[in-house]
């Protein structure tokens, strides 16, 4: 089985605080992985949803998965830096304030898991 993969790039979120809510769906499968995001408070809880329903969606058209849905599991999900956008903020006395607005790369890799029964040797 082919791994699936969907990106974003340029998701204007701190990698930190995104890779928070990358760690709870790390390794775990697709319906799991949606419902610890649809409860989770963090920011970027709805962005990675919706990165995995794009992968999802991709499996579906690209590898014709169709009812085999239920067993994805993601892989590998990482977050990497993205560009910083840097602005000032005037302080006192004349002086500025470097403001740093992060922004972040997600990458989401889902596979199909393999049945106990297929991968044992007899």
């Amino acid at each position: 089985m082919a791994e699936i993969t969907a990106k974003l790039k340029y998701s204007r979120v701190a990698p930190r605080k995104a890779r928070l809510a990358a760690d709870l769906i790390r390794g775990k499968s697709v319906k799991d992985a949606f419902s610890r995001l649809l409860f989770s408070t963090k920011k970027t809880a709805p962005i990675i949803a919706k990165l995995l329903k794009s992968a999802v969606s991709n499996a579906k058209h690209n590898f014709k998965i169709g009812d085999n849905a239920d067993k994805l599991y993601v892989k590998k999900i990482s977050v990497d830096e993205g560009p910083t956008l840097k602005r000032m903020m005037p302080r006192a006395r004349g002086s500025a304030y470097l403001i740093r607005k992060r922004s972040s790369h997600i990458s989401l890799v889902l596979e199909e898991k393999q049945d106990a029964k297929k991968t044992k040797k007899s």
